[in-house]
């Protein structure tokens, strides 16, 4: 097997590639992708950029250049209902594009000509993903994330969190958008901007993903304000340990 790890921003993969082994760097489409052994596996890392467009041309190269047989996305979200909270995790069991529209020549939601709105995760490969964000909480994350850190985000007991995460081109900042959206797609856990584009790709290319969002704001009026600072400092430190894992369950 060959794992393409994929995420939006430097910090959401930072060390990662650091620490490959026999790492080689391609520079293909404005994107530096690297491969090597990451704890034992076939690794192959990149940067998508931010955005469904971005996120599924970084996914198809993976897949049709690469030759990578599995796919994991990692970063962070906002938060799609008030039992998450940040620091929490979420990991997909389905992904939706909560822009795509086509009514009423489609279903909302459905992606045209796919018969889908909701694209299903590999059980396999988000059950390993899982079982490595629970041994991160159970044993790395007071190790990772010091009390100080604990305390100025608020970061007690978090928990995980398996269903939908909702996908589109739009960084959410008002409480009023995620309740909107919420009310149409109901279980929605997280918003972010990749996710479903990464699944629609890998659905239609048969590839197994696996999709894991470190919660860092409230998609409200304050997430601009904690999003950047929460992601240098805290998601960062969760994918690494949790890929990391990832990679051992694998090997």
């Amino acid at each position: 097997m060959r794992l393409g790890i994929i995420s939006a921003l430097d910090e959401e993969q930072h060390g990662l590639v650091e620490a490959m082994q026999d790492p080689a760097t391609l520079i293909h489409g404005m994107r530096t992708y690297t491969s090597g052994r990451l704890a034992g596996v076939d690794a192959v890392c990149v940067l998508s950029r931010i955005g469904k467009v971005a996120a599924a041309t970084t996914a198809s190269v993976l897949i049709e250049k690469f030759g990578v047989t599995h796919l994991l996305f990692t970063g962070v979200a906002g938060a799609g209902d008030a039992g998450v909270r940040v620091g929490d995790i979420v990991i997909a069991d389905s992904l939706v594009q909560y822009d795509m529209d086509c009514s009423p020549l489609f279903p909302a939601f459905e992606v045209p000509l796919t018969g889908l709105s909701h694209f299903a995760s590999d059980q396999r490969l988000a059950n390993l993903t899982a079982s490595a964000a629970h041994g991160f909480l159970d044993t790395d994350f007071e190790v990772a994330i010091s009390a100080d850190e604990r305390r100025e985000f608020g970061l007690s007991m978090p928990r995980i969190h398996r269903g939908l995460i909702g996908s589109g081109d739009r960084f959410l900042s008002s409480a009023s958008e995620v309740n909107a959206i919420n009310a149409s797609l109901p279980g929605l856990l997280a918003v972010e901007m990749e996710g479903a584009a990464v699944a629609q790709v890998c659905f239609e290319l048969g590839v197994p993903f696996a999709v894991i969002r470190t919660i860092s704001d409230n998609a409200n009026e304050a997430a601009a304000t904690d999003f950047m600072r929460f992601v240098k400092a805290i998601a960062s430190r969760y994918a690494f340990h949790i890929v990391m894992r990832v990679c051992r369950g694998l090997g």
